[in-house]
Formats: structure tokens, C-alpha cells, sequence
């Protein structure tokens, strides 16, 4: 798999937290863009993998709404296609990925 890396100091760090496959709808947002449905499918402490969100800009932090959460800030770090991967702007409490882990297996 190739990722076009938007910033080679601030890179993710796929391959070194624990990551979970999840299938989780959310909301996100740019700027003063509309809120989009989007899927979560892969989440750490550090960051998330979004499958699809058209039009997403590097430049712009994004705000992530996921389901019994508070608002979250996130910087998106690499683009494949419509894919991308965002880095949060603090890392998760290990608690708090428990939950979101949980949550989106139904339990």
C-alpha cells in the first residue's frame, strides 16, 4: 500500500499504536464546510483511517464527531485516493479508544 505522505516530520504512526478495525459512522468537518457521514474503519490512541471524504484538504484541521464522544480535533497526515489519515490533535486516553473500540462491536 502507497500513501502520498503530506509531512514527512509529522508522518503517522501506522505500524506502532495499537490499531482496531472498526466500522463506525461519524460526522466530520473542515472549516466552514458542511458536516459529511463518514466510516471510520481503522482507529488508534493517535489517529484514524477514513475510507472515503471527497474534497478533504491537508491544510484545514478537521473536527470528528464520533458517536458518545466529545468534539475532536485532527490533522489529516497522508491521502491514498479518498482515503485518508489523521493524526489527532491530542491522543486518545486509552479509556477513551476502549470505548470507541467497544462501542462499534456492538458492546
Amino acid at each position: 500500500m502507497r500513501h502520498d505522505k503530506i509531512d514527512k516530520d509529522l508522518g503517522c504512526t501506522r505500524g506502532f499504536a495499537h490499531r482496531a478495525e472498526v466500522s463506525l459512522v461519524c460526522e466530520v468537518r473542515q472549516g466552514t464546510r458542511a458536516w459529511q457521514k463518514v466510516e471510520l474503519d481503522d482507529i488508534s490512541q493517535s489517529g484514524f483511517r477514513i475510507a472515503r471524504l471527497p474534497g478533504a484538504n491537508v491544510d484545514i484541521p478537521l473536527r470528528i464527531r464520533i458517536p458518545g464522544i466529545q468534539l475532536l480535533t485532527a490533522h489529516i497526515r497522508w491521502k491514498e485516493g479518498m482515503a485518508i489519515g489523521c493524526q489527532f490533535g491530542e491522543p486518545l486516553h486509552v479509556a477513551v479508544f476502549e470505548h470507541i473500540v467497544r462501542q462499534a462491536q456492538g458492546g
